[in-house]
């Protein structure tokens, strides 16, 4: 299914998500390839999506999931170094590397996003200009072309078309969800139900977010009721920096760190396309079990919690029918926090393939200018996680279990490693 079509069955939904309130940069433009097609064209797609309306983490994860597990495919049909994603491929050995990935993710990408058709294919003319004429050339965009459709086939049925139904409706219950302003509708709450790349979701389910009576949650609600509220006087101005700096959605944030440490690795293409493809399974499958939890639990947010703590029936809990949190609520329930539970996912992947002692600076287009300096992904995810709380959007307990399901996430789809070799 193509992202015109997912569009069009969830316009209004795509239209109302417009919650990224920190202007965002305009990227730079995509390097041009200089041997190093593969995260060349990770940034082909980021720049796709940066310029796009309002955010959409969802769909991005399945695009880049799907483009990258192309490119890996096409490579592994020029030299089978790697168990494919999709097998059947036919063998294209001598076949140009450059290519075979330019024309897998081109296919993709013009597939799944037509809108940036144009972007795309400039790129893409641009990577075939350098590319010598010849038998090798022609081999190469056969293989790259071959793949992609043999991937976007698979995932054709996977369950993507149905990711708006059934329709969310809130119940007048203490605890129950509620549509945050200024949205009036739940996002995507069928999204549990789309095919995994790679894990089964049963493997990774949660016990659920805490009792609106107990002692905890009272400490939960008091904790972002006070640091997360837009006029807070505990929230410091790191913790503030924290949360509009982690505001992105998470497919580009994580595939950013995941290029800068691929480029400062100097892997070949094979092993980037591995890396690239288990990321983004990661991801993906992370916002799956995710919202497959979001949608069963059903959890208020912080927002209309702490406005409603008088009819919670804890008397520990204090009532601010004024407050509000200090960035936008995205609108889908709290438990668990699948942005943590995303970032979480994919720094597992990376500290399976590079090690947790990585030093690494990466930025965010929600917080334009800014650098953070990292050495490891397991401090980055923590952060990640942390965010939400200071934003005032999660709470605390939200993302302790969006930590714990997304490392189980990331550590079996680490268990591919073994697999794809």
């Amino acid at each position: 299914m193509t992202h015109t079509r997912f569009a069009s069955a969830a316009a209004a939904l795509l239209a109302a998500v417009a919650f990224v309130s920190p202007a965002a940069a305009d990227p730079p433009r995509p390097d041009p390839p200089r041997g190093e097609p593969v995260p060349h064209w990770n940034t082909v797609a980021a720049r796709a999506y940066a310029p796009t309306e309002g955010t959409q983490p969802l769909p991005q994860s399945r695009t880049f999931a799907i483009m990258h597990a192309a490119i890996h495919d096409a490579l592994n049909a020029i030299d089978h170094r790697f168990v494919p994603y999709t097998p059947g491929l036919a063998a294209a050995p001598g076949a140009s590397i450059d290519a075979a990935v330019a024309t897998a993710a081109r296919e993709v990408l013009v597939t799944l996003i037509p809108e940036q058709a144009a972007l795309v294919d400039d790129a893409y003319y641009g990577a075939l200009l350098a590319v010598t004429e010849g038998p090798a050339k022609a081999a190469g965009i056969a293989v790259g072309r071959a793949a992609a459709h043999a991937t976007l086939n698979r995932r054709a049925t996977d369950g993507v078309g149905a990711a708006t139904q059934p329709v969310y409706v809130p119940k007048a219950a203490a605890g129950d969800y509620q549509f945050t302003a200024p949205f009036e509708l739940a996002f995507l709450p069928g999204w549990g139900r789309v095919e995994p790349f790679a894990i089964a979701i049963a493997d990774h389910r949660l016990d659920g977010p805490l009792p609106v009576t107990s002692r905890q949650y009272a400490g939960d609600l008091a904790h972002v009721q006070s640091i997360g509220a837009l006029a807070s006087t505990t929230r410091t101005a790191e913790q503030s920096t924290i949360a509009k700096f982690w505001y992105e959605d998470s497919p580009l944030g994580w595939n950013r760190i995941a290029n800068t440490v691929v480029r400062q690795r100097g892997l070949d293409s094979w092993a980037a396309a591995r890396a690239f493809a288990l990321v983004n399974f990661a991801l993906t499958d992370g916002y799956i079990a995710g919202f497959e939890a979001k949608y069963h639990f059903r959890f208020w947010r912080p927002v209309t919690a702490i406005r409603a703590a008088g009819e919670d029936g804890n008397p520990q809990t204090n009532a601010d029918p004024a407050w509000q949190p200090f960035l936008t609520t995205p609108p889908v329930p709290d438990y668990p926090s699948t942005h943590t539970v995303v970032g979480a996912a994919a720094a597992e992947v990376l500290i399976a393939l590079f090690g947790d002692n990585v030093g690494y600076d990466t930025t965010s287009l929600t917080l334009p200018g800014v650098t953070r300096h990292y050495t490891g992904f397991s401090a980055a995810a923590r952060e990640n996680g942390l965010s939400r709380v200071y934003a005032g959007i999660h709470f605390q307990h939200a993302v302790k279990a969006g930590h714990k399901q997304g490392r189980s996430i990331g550590r079996a789809v680490s268990g591919a490693l073994a697999a794809l070799n």
